[in-house]
């Protein structure tokens, strides 16, 4: 063997995947905190509309640019548009709105069961087995979410009404995890996060422009901070990595990566915006963490049996 291919083994033996796996929780986490910060001086549904609108002129844009090939039927760019819909307008739109009364730390954590739920509608429509260990999986993570949502609620920190927008948004990411598998578009994924976001603002336009008004936006550095984030790193990249993540681990196990979501959120919304963690919030974790690796873990191989 000469000495170019013994060193080219190591690098063709070289796997991403973990490194996109850490890139994705990091900017996936710290986007509520983005988002927490855009809300305070932005109303939710005007930011939502400008953050998609803009990510999706980007992309479009570099796309024409460099003249990359449309590869996507048109089956393909209505499957994205559709879940432009489901993962932008109506999962950010209402985990946005709930932001406005409900810390960024719970709102994480609260999405952070996004794996469970995913569990089992994969098993109803997409035929990935549904097993004892993850039914008590299931029920762990439904015991620690509302463990930790009830103590919110009896000590006053966050808002019930805000809770509900954001449970709602959870159900908005587990379709639009079920649907993108489901449905299973084909072509280019940076062409189709284009459409995806395209379709998320003009979704969310009319509300925005209904329910809220410009004149009620507060400028400011932080503000502006957070929006350059949510376009490039929440919109753009970490929107294409989930996608990738999708296609190559399957929706239980993708999804699965959202075991790290609540203590990252709660990390960055302490180091961020001073969020106060309370003992009891941490131990809510803990079953939400077991259940959601009982539910992804994967099943033990069968022994090889040979006969002699």
């Amino acid at each position: 063997m000469s000495v170019a291919s013994s060193m080219a083994a190591p690098r063709a033996r070289f796997n991403a995947l973990p490194f996109l796996i850490a890139l994705f929780c990091l900017l996936w986490s710290y986007a509520f905190v983005a988002g927490k910060i855009g809300v305070t001086d932005c109303p939710p549904l005007i930011l939502l509309a400008a953050r998609f609108s803009l990510a999706g002129v980007l992309i479009l844009g570099i796309s024409l640019l460099r003249r990359d090939a449309w590869d996507l039927t048109w089956r393909d760019a209505a499957v994205f548009a559709v879940l432009g819909v489901a993962n932008n307008a109506l999962y950010l739109g209402l985990g946005y709105t709930g932001l406005k009364t409900v810390s960024a730390g719970l709102g994480g954590l609260i999405v952070s069961a996004n794996p469970v739920f995913t569990a089992v509608l994969a098993a109803l429509f997409l035929s990935e087995a549904l097993t004892l260990r993850k039914v008590i999986g299931l029920l762990l993570g439904m015991v620690g979410v509302a463990f930790i949502v009830w103590h919110r609620i009896s000590v006053g920190t966050d808002d019930p009404h805000g809770i509900v927008f954001t449970l709602a948004s959870l159900a908005s990411i587990v379709a639009g995890t079920i649907l993108f598998k489901l449905l299973s578009p084909k072509g280019s994924l940076w062409i189709g996060n284009g459409i995806q976001n395209i379709a998320g603002g003009l979704a969310v336009m009319p509300f925005a422009f209904t329910l809220s008004s410009i004149s009620d936006i507060v400028p400011s550095m932080r503000l502006a901070g957070a929006f350059a984030f949510l376009v490039l790193g929440g919109s753009i990249l970490a929107y294409l990595l989930w996608f990738h993540l999708l296609k190559v681990c399957g929706a239980t196990a993708a999804s699965a990566y959202h075991f790290l979501m609540p203590p990252l959120g709660m990390l960055f919304a302490f180091l961020v915006l001073g969020e106060h963690v309370e003992f009891r919030d941490l131990l809510g974790i803990v079953p939400v963490a077991l259940g959601i690796y009982l539910v992804t873990r994967p099943a033990a191989a069968a022994p090889n049996r040979t006969v002699t």
